[in-house]
């Protein structure tokens, strides 16, 4: 969660990271005539977190009012229903597409998230999965109930997980989701700076 400034720059650089977009002054330049609506959406996500979090200055309710409707917007637009403090650093969301997560939903660092997918509560209880770092969810997976999903798990495409696996560094799929083969996470999602992830986390 995202309880400074300077936790707020680490989010920031962790996604930008994660996402893959570039910093030099060319760039900078065609990012504002084109944007990338998805790392604009999450450049908007971590402002309108370190506003809930951190300022409650009668200027930083007043701006976050307004990062709120800007918010709102940008996730109707993309179809995104993904409330704040529920991504640990180092999101990338891929594509366009509709992604709704519960807001009691808990994701760790370096999570890589498709189009069509769904994390949510079950059968009228309030608890949603929590999911640990490095984990890969391919498009269309759904992931829900009171269920603990390890470090270092991919999920397949259109798979339904509605138990917990804790075992890391292995592939899940099927309807139910079941325990696929062994893998080596990195060879699927880039997990570089993530050690500076954990130290962040571990720092709220």
């Amino acid at each position: 969660m995202i309880t400074s400034k300077a936790i707020y720059y680490k989010y920031l650089e962790a996604d930008r990271e994660a996402l893959g977009r570039p910093t030099d002054f060319r760039s900078r330049i065609g990012e504002f005539f084109f944007p990338h609506y998805i790392w604009q959406f999450q450049r908007r996500l971590r402002k309108f977190e370190y506003y809930s979090n951190c300022r409650n200055d009668l200027f930083g309710k007043i701006y976050r009012f307004y990062l709120r409707v800007k918010f709102r917007k940008n996730s109707v637009n993309l179809g995104f229903s993904i409330p704040i403090n529920v991504f640990g650093p180092g999101l990338a969301i891929v594509h366009y597409g509709t992604i709704i997560v519960n807001p009691d939903a808990k994701i760790g660092s370096n999570c890589r998230i498709h189009a069509d997918v769904n994390i949510g509560a079950s059968g009228g209880s309030f608890k949603a999965p929590k999911i640990g770092d490095n984990v890969y969810i391919g498009p269309g997976a759904k992931i829900y109930g009171d269920i603990e999903i390890g470090n270092n798990v991919a999920i397949g495409a259109n798979s339904v997980v509605n138990k917990s696996f804790l075992e890391e560094n292995i592939m899940i799929a099927g309807t139910p989701a079941k325990k696929i083969k062994q893998i080596d996470i990195a060879r699927i999602i880039p997990i570089s700076g993530n050690e500076e992830s954990h130290k962040i986390d571990s720092a709220t």
